[in-house]
Formats: C-alpha cells, structure tokens, sequence
C-alpha cells in the first residue's frame, strides 16, 4: 500500500509472521528515479528475500522496462498493479482501470513475463464495476501469459473501498485456475482469514490496511491456521517496544523531518489500535507537534501513561 508498506513497515511485519511483503507501488521512469519518492521506494538495503517490487504504469513496453529497472534494484519477484482504485492513478489507465481492456492485459502481462527471469505475480480487483466483474477472464489471461501468482482484492475498481469485499468472484477464480490465488479485502482478523479460505479454497490471504496499527495480526493469524486456537494477546510492554522501535527506524530512515511526518500516521494508528476511546487529544498535540525527539517523548509519555 502506497504510504504505509514502507521498508521500515516491511521490514517489521515480516519480523512479526508475514509470509511475503510487497514494496509500494512504483513508477519506475528515467525522470522519476532521481526523487525522493523513489530513492526511499526503490532501498531495499538490508531486507530479507525475498524481494518483492510492484511496478505501475498504463503500458506493454512501459512495464516490461520497469520490470527489468526492478530486478537491477534487487527484485526477487515483480508484482504488476492492477488493483489500485485512486483517481490519480486510474486516469492515466493504470492500476485497477486496466481491467476494462483485456487485450492491452494481456499484451501487458506477457511483455512483463518476458521480459524478466524471475516470477511475475498480479495484483487486481473483482473486476471494473458491479456490471463487470471480469476477474475471471482476466486470471485465465494472466494464467497464459505466465504469471505465477494472482492476489484479488474483493471489490471492483468502481466500489473503491466502500462497502463490504466480497469472495465468491475469488472462489471462481480459484476454480479456474492452477497457479495460486490470494485472497485479500476486509481480512480483519484470524477467524475471518480462516472463514475467507475456507470460502475460497485461497492458497492464502493478503493483509492492508488490518495491519495499520496492529502488525500483530500476522502472527494471529498464522498461529490459528496452524493450531485452530486463539493466540495468547501480545503483552503490552511488548507491543509499546516494537512501537517505540518502529517509530525510530523511520526516523532514521527517511531523516528528522520526513520522518517526523510519516511517523504521524502510524503513531495515530496505533493509538487507536491500543486506546481508541481516547486518541484525540492525543494525536491533536502530537499532529502539531513540528520537533523529532519532542514527538517521539510525547508517544513515549502516552504509551507510559496506558
């Protein structure tokens, strides 16, 4: 997710049971690579493999240049955005617009696939309206052209990400496909990842934006998987060190004050995660707040305080 699956926030969640982690989406252009945005997008110094780099963009040979620009900043797979519903994004006839064009998808995928000797993987929606939920025809496509993976996001570009995600277009997919599908929307918890597999018969299931605040979800989730049990909660002390450390390492990673303005969201995130009931005056001082070091005391006195 553009903003938050930062490097600090893969390199915690990974720490924490997921499975595979997916940098932001990125738009890998010679007059793009010089600026902040992809200098932080495109570091992968120090990450665990594998690498995985989602490229963006409306074109077959646009893609397949980025894919290789991705395997020379290290990818150990390329992922290919066709799920994000932003407006900024869809008007330039990327992300999850190109669902409506199944032959540029198509020209798309096998461009990418060729173009690179590591595994390719899809990312897209359920399709581009309530009318048309082509994702099936769009993974059978996907399965040709040689992508070793789909991730399906249960609602269609137009829904955005109002009402409720829905999983029976995913079990069809699942139904009509040999390589592995993911299944992924509204995933908010141990018993809905079990619940959403069993619906789906998923080779398994993509956490967002459950995870903003709560990165603990992850070791839930693979602790019922595997025992059919409710996990022991995570110890508060526990969690408030891994907030504390979090909020650090972006602070050294994108510099004092980059950092101390994403630093702000997931602060906000995670008081909501651990006292939702109290976070506004909370987070009206930290949002004011213009210093690092005064920012980081004042989330150490409130996690003190709790």
């Amino acid at each position: 997710m553009a903003g938050t699956s930062d490097k600090p926030f893969r390199i915690l969640c990974k720490s924490l049971g997921a499975g595979l982690t997916t940098s932001e989406m990125v738009v890998i252009q010679a007059h793009l690579l010089n600026t902040n945005k992809s200098k932080y997008r495109l570091n992968f110094e120090g990450e665990s493999a594998p690498i995985s780099i989602q490229i963006a963009g409306s074109g077959a040979q646009e893609l397949a240049i980025s894919a290789q620009k991705a395997v020379e900043y290290g990818a150990d797979i390329i992922d290919i955005n066709m799920g994000c519903p932003a407006k900024k994004v869809c008007n330039k006839a990327a992300g999850s617009a190109l669902m409506q064009d199944p032959k540029l998808v198509k020209d798309i995928l096998e461009s990418v696939v060729n173009a690179v000797n590591i595994p390719v993987t899809l990312k897209m929606r359920t399709g581009w309206n309530v009318d048309n939920k082509n994702a099936p025809n769009i993974a059978q496509i996907a399965q040709q052209a040689g992508i070793q993976m789909l991730s399906i996001h249960g609602r269609t570009k137009a829904d955005k990400y109002n009402g409720m995600a829905e999983y029976d277009t995913i079990k069809t997919v699942v139904s009509q496909v040999d390589i592995p599908v993911i299944a992924n929307g509204d995933i908010t918890s141990a018993q809905k990842a079990q619940q959403v597999l069993e619906h789906t018969h998923a080779s398994g299931v993509m956490i967002g934006r459950a995870t903003q605040g709560n990165p603990w979800i992850f070791a839930e989730i693979n602790h019922y998987l595997t025992t059919g049990n409710i996990i022991e909660p995570t110890p508060l002390e526990v969690k408030k060190s891994t907030i504390l450390q979090h909020i650090q390492q972006i602070y050294q990673f994108y510099g004092d004050f980059l950092g101390l303005r994403l630093a702000r969201k997931h602060i906000f995130w995670y008081a909501i995660h651990l006292d939702k009931n109290h976070v506004q005056p909370f987070w009206k001082t930290i949002n004011k707040t213009t210093e690092r070091q005064q920012q980081f005391n004042l989330l150490k006195d409130y996690l003190n305080q709790l």
